[in-house]
């Protein structure tokens, strides 16, 4: 069913799930405090849009005119949040500017809307209004948002299962995978194994055993080429469950210890290079435009969907 939905924050994330709102037939308006950010917002969909028709993951009808058509980009949060059925919130991880846009929300938004958030590690349903607690959820997807299908959804104490099936029927309509969690916790579950790996990775680096070339070569041609196929679970009926109860007997692996930060992080931040918007980071992007770069990012993203699509996973019974 056909849905008006608000987007608040125009960022890295807004856009994105602004777009796969809209490609999946829904209206949509967005807004964001920052009229810098918000004047990127057309563009930035657009790109993707180009990218999307590019790969065959969109029609052809899906022109640039048409998206523009179907989302509404307005400075103004009263006018894009009036009439909708939905808000998502993607502005920045900081409580106080949340507690303050839900407190906004509160008085504009009748009684029966939903609202939900995108946040990825921030457990924003202290910072809700109690009268909202019943239909205020979590639901938060990967960057980017039109090419990574999963998506949390993920209820707060006191919010009605009935909104939380909504959102789900929601999210599977867009042609996404959801996954309901039973309560929140910071990071979910992608982000949290994420985590763990990035745990692991820094400990790697700093102890100078390993480069980030050589890093990366391990997680692409060892994790990365099974983890499509069989997830970690399956992987691990394939290996044997009773070597991997002798493996956790002989403590053939321990973890590092938990870190607040990172040596080599440290020294790349010190240096300037802090990603592909600053031209180097780990790598030495080339000088290429980040736009450009994003560009093929999702290309590649979007190509290995397609092969994954062909291949599918293996199932359990």
């Amino acid at each position: 069913m056909r849905k008006e939905i608000a987007v608040v924050g125009g960022g890295l994330m807004g856009h994105g799930i602004a777009l796969v709102l809209a490609l999946g037939g829904h209206g949509v308006r967005i807004t964001d405090t920052s009229a810098e950010t918000l004047a990127r917002v057309p563009g930035l969909m657009a790109a993707a849009l180009g990218t999307l028709r590019e790969a065959g993951a969109v029609g052809d009808d899906w022109t640039p005119e048409r998206l523009a058509g179907a989302v509404r980009v307005s400075p103004d949060l009263a006018a894009t949040v009036d009439g909708a059925d939905l808000v998502i919130e993607a502005i920045t991880e900081n409580p106080e500017a949340k507690r303050t846009l839900f407190a906004a929300l509160d008085r504009l938004l009748p009684a029966d809307a939903v609202i939900a958030s995108n946040t990825s590690y921030l457990d924003v349903f202290p910072l809700i209004p109690e009268a909202r607690q019943g239909r205020a959820l979590v639901m938060h997807w990967y960057t980017p948002p039109y090419i990574v299908d999963l998506v949390d959804v993920v209820p707060g104490p006191a919010t009605d299962p009935a909104v939380i099936e909504e959102a789900r029927q929601l999210i599977l309509g867009l042609g996404q995978v959801p996954i309901v969690l039973k309560r929140f916790i910071p990071g979910y579950v992608a982000n949290r194994i994420q985590s763990a790996i990035s745990a692991e990775i820094y400990h790697l680096l700093d102890e100078g055993i390993a480069t980030p070339r050589e890093i990366d070569d391990a997680m692409i041609h060892g994790l990365a080429l099974r983890i499509p196929v069989l997830g970690h679970l399956a992987k691990a009926d394939f290996t044997g469950i009773e070597l991997l109860r002798h493996a956790l007997a002989n403590a053939s692996y321990s973890p590092p210890e938990p870190r607040t930060r990172s040596e080599s992080l440290d020294a790349l931040s010190a240096e300037g290079r802090t990603g592909v918007m600053a031209g180097r980071g780990f790598f030495d992007w080339g000088g290429r435009d980040p736009a450009e770069l994003f560009a093929d990012r999702d290309r590649r993203l979007l190509a290995l969907k397609r092969a994954m699509r062909e291949v599918g996973r293996m199932e359990g019974a």
